[in-house]
């Protein structure tokens, strides 16, 4: 029994301590196979920016000697400052991502050689490829020229003052002649034109005023007058003609600073007529002759067109210091207001209706209501 029992334990101690030999060689065999086959696939390993995930912490990250540095700029030669700079490399796994300084300065460091590209992409920039540039060991190598255009697919949305709009259509107005020649600078085409400020009704007003073709309707005005023997008191001839053509001028030019600049400005109206152009014949006419008597407020809505009345008044008013004796007093006051707004009647209907046909600088999408 004694043999048959150690010849059971002798066998027992050799399987084990072969068991346990074989075990060994197995697993070395394995750690052998990895090595092996990790020193295979060495040259394609994960690349300069991957990490191996290893269970301490601890980066995998590929280290070299190498540096690269470069600069963003826009097309005038000034930095990028926050562009985003990647560099890859064709063929390896990973990359390395920075960002621009504030003077568009940017550096990679600890690069093992081979072969890179740069990828660069800021807001409202195209993003700009570069071509693949060599690295050295222990080098620095200057990365290739970097230079980003405007990307066309931004959209840019501009947002202008109500002032910058008005004085945008004012100067639209300020072409419109009649057959290319008579000046029809109060009309506005526009129906939900910007209104205007203070200082664009005294500019507009002194620009009409300043008008070659306003010395020439005047002179037209004051020859009908002579013909007519209107205000007798200023006689014949070129003596009297001169006079009157004066006195036109004076209530020309007192009537537009007061009736279209001063009380517009202070009472915060328009003094400009607003085409229609779309409806019935008859609103059309009526607009027209409202227009007269009912103006728009700086704030879009009609009201009475105290500027227009309290114009002519004062305009009537001044005129006694100049008319002639026999034609002075409270009669040519309300003549003057009479005489200006039946002209102003008959001459909005004039712009609602004919006008705008003769005027070639009109613009095509200025159509009023």
């Amino acid at each position: 029994m004694l043999p048959t029992f150690l010849d059971r334990g002798l066998m027992n101690s050799i399987g084990y301590r072969a068991a346990t030999v074989l075990l060994v060689l197995v697993c070395s065999y394995r750690g052998l196979g990895q090595t092996l086959i990790s020193a295979t696939d060495l040259p394609d390993a994960p690349g300069f920016g991957a990490q191996t995930a290893a269970s301490n912490g601890q980066s995998g990250e590929v280290q070299g000697t190498a540096q690269v540095n470069g600069l963003v700029l826009n097309r005038q030669g000034n930095p990028v400052p926050d562009a985003k700079v990647t560099l890859t490399a064709p063929g390896k796994q990973g990359e390395r991502t920075t960002v621009a300084g504030i003077d568009g300065s940017y550096t990679f460091s600890s690069l093992p050689a081979g072969d890179y590209r740069l990828i660069v992409t800021a807001q409202g920039l195209d993003t700009f490829v570069s071509d693949e540039f060599a690295v050295r060991p222990g080098e620095t190598t200057a990365a290739p020229k970097i230079t980003l255009k405007i990307s066309t697919s931004t959209s840019i949305n501009v947002v202008a003052s109500p002032e910058e709009v008005a004085t945008a259509q004012i100067h639209e107005q300020e072409k419109q002649r009649v057959l290319g020649v008579f000046q029809n600078f109060y009309t506005s085409y526009i129906w939900n034109a910007a209104p205007m400020s203070a200082k664009q009704k005294y500019k507009l007003a002194f620009r009409t005023m300043a008008d070659p073709t306003t010395f020439v309707v005047l002179a037209g005005v004051a020859g009908a007058e002579q013909y007519n023997g209107t205000y007798p008191g200023y006689g014949p001839g070129i003596e009297g003609y001169g006079k009157r053509y004066g006195a036109a001028l004076a209530d020309s030019v007192t009537g537009r600073i007061i009736g279209s600049a001063i009380l517009p400005a202070v009472l915060h109206q328009d003094p400009r007529y607003f085409y229609q152009g779309s409806g019935s014949v008859g609103s059309r006419a009526w607009h027209a002759l409202s227009s007269s008597l009912v103006c728009r407020g700086d704030n879009g809505k009609l009201q009475p067109n105290y500027s227009r009345v309290l114009g002519d008044l004062a305009a009537g008013g001044i005129a006694n210091t100049y008319h002639p004796e026999s034609s002075r007093g409270v009669g040519l006051t309300f003549q003057t207001l009479g005489v200006n707004l039946g002209a102003s009647a008959i001459g909005n209907l004039v712009r609602e209706f004919v006008l705008r046909s003769l005027e070639p600088s009109v613009p095509k999408f200025a159509k009023g209501k």
